[in-house]
């Protein structure tokens, strides 16, 4: 058989990424993925946001050959657990108490799209409403309460079933930049002829991924927050993707200074790339009986201690985001640099922190074709967007400078090329 053959052969048409990046991938470190010919890739894409600090990142790895060694438990659903206790210790010490956030934790089941179902559950209930209003380019997961909260269309064709109780908004942005979205939400919650129901809860994303790196403004999200909290309306941000470090904070609506109600945190929270994510809600509306939501991997605990060595490694001082800092405005620069040498393609620059794209609405197949010579060239990217119109830049937190100058030069010569086609 060929290397991939047994992929065609045997798995799913539904696969993905391997249609994208067509080889075997055997080891990897850091920002260096390696094929099992040897072959070595610059990852731009950290399995889209779940390995924010890198690959293999011995500081998790030595931890977790440790804690397997000792005997420790792996799988422990809902029960106490030291390792759980030690990373809930640790979160609030090192993430809540610093920004004086007072949330509890709910471990869902251990994918963002479980986190987002248990937020979209326990805010109808502790409101008892059924309408969410969600907005144009959300992408908040694939199973179905979570999928009628997504907004792209492809996925929600898949879905097989009416996909209801949520009324769709545009984002900020979505109408040109001189129009605040926020005037037509408002508008419809405060006219009783608009059809309308008042919600119980508004989802959004502060930087939304999958839909295209479009960025909130601070001050739209200030009006949000101000608009749900006057009419009793739960604020829930999805920060699956936007979270842990990759805005340039810990998370995405810190900028801004709001408060949300509750909070999705999957993909890198567990650093090491284990499946686990967290629901973060204020204890006032933790309405939940005991056992009303489980799953059965919600005590994923090798993630607990990957979770907790992280946040004492990199979130115990300023060092970390300041380093993120850094590759932020080098990624940015370079990115505008791109757009200004390559004005026919109409490039813009979107993003924060290390999560940048670089958009051509006007030619939306130029950013697979970048891609597509990207990897070619031994560099992972991927694409967001409506139309796969935005060229996604998700390198990893710890990537170095030297690293990511290599592989933006490697982008250049690959959107040189796709543009030469």
């Amino acid at each position: 058989m060929s290397q991939l053959e047994v992929f065609d052969r045997f798995e799913s048409e539904v696969r993905g990424y391997i249609r994208s990046f067509p080889v075997v991938f055997e080891t990897a470190r850091g920002s260096v993925l390696v094929a099992e010919d040897g072959r070595e890739y610059l990852d731009f894409f950290s399995g889209a946001g779940v390995v924010n600090y890198g690959h293999n990142n011995p500081v998790f790895t030595e931890a977790l050959a440790a804690y397997l060694g000792s005997g420790g438990i792996i799988h422990g659903l809902d029960m106490a657990t030291s390792a759980k206790r030690d990373f809930i210790e640790a979160f609030q010490r090192l993430v809540l108490a610093p920004r004086g956030l007072d949330y509890k934790l709910q471990f869902t089941g251990p994918t963002g799209a479980n986190a987002v179902e248990s937020a979209l559950k326990l805010a109808r209930q502790a409101t008892g409403r059924r309408n969410v209003v969600a907005f144009t380019g959300g992408f908040h997961g694939l199973s179905l309460g979570a999928l009628a909260a997504t907004g792209n269309e492809k996925y929600r064709a898949a879905g097989g079933v009416s996909l209801g109780d949520v009324a769709r908004l545009p984002y900020d942005g979505y109408l040109g930049a001189d129009l605040d979205t926020l005037d037509l939400l408002e508008k419809m919650l405060d006219d009783p002829g608009s059809g309308l129901d008042l919600p119980a809860a508004v989802i959004v994303e502060a930087i939304q991924g999958e839909g295209g790196i479009n960025v909130a403004s601070a001050a739209w999200l200030r009006r949000l927050r101000a608009i749900t909290e006057e009419r009793g309306i739960l604020l829930i941000v999805d920060d699956i993707q936007a979270g842990v470090g990759r805005s340039g904070a810990f998370f995405s609506f810190e900028e801004s200074g709001i408060v949300p109600d509750l909070v999705t945190v999957s993909k890198s929270i567990s650093a090491s790339g284990l499946p686990m994510a967290l629901l973060l809600l204020r204890p006032e509306i933790d309405v939940w009986k005991p056992g009303a939501h489980t799953g059965t991997f919600r005590g994923n605990n090798l993630a607990f201690v990957s979770a907790r060595v992280a946040l004492e490694t990199y979130w115990a001082d300023a060092a970390f985001t300041d380093a993120i800092a850094e590759r932020s405005v080098q990624l940015r620069r370079a990115l505008e640099r791109l757009a200004a040498e390559a004005p026919e393609a109409g490039f813009t620059v979107r993003g924060r922190g290390l999560m940048f794209g670089l958009a051509a609405p006007g030619r939306p197949e130029l950013a697979a074709a970048i891609s597509a010579q990207a990897f070619a060239r031994g560099v992972v990217i991927e694409t967001s967007g409506a139309r796969d119109e935005v060229l996604k830049f998700l390198p990893a937190l710890t990537i170095t400078a030297e690293e990511l100058d290599r592989g933006l030069a490697v982008v250049r010569e690959a959107l040189l090329a796709a543009l030469a086609a």
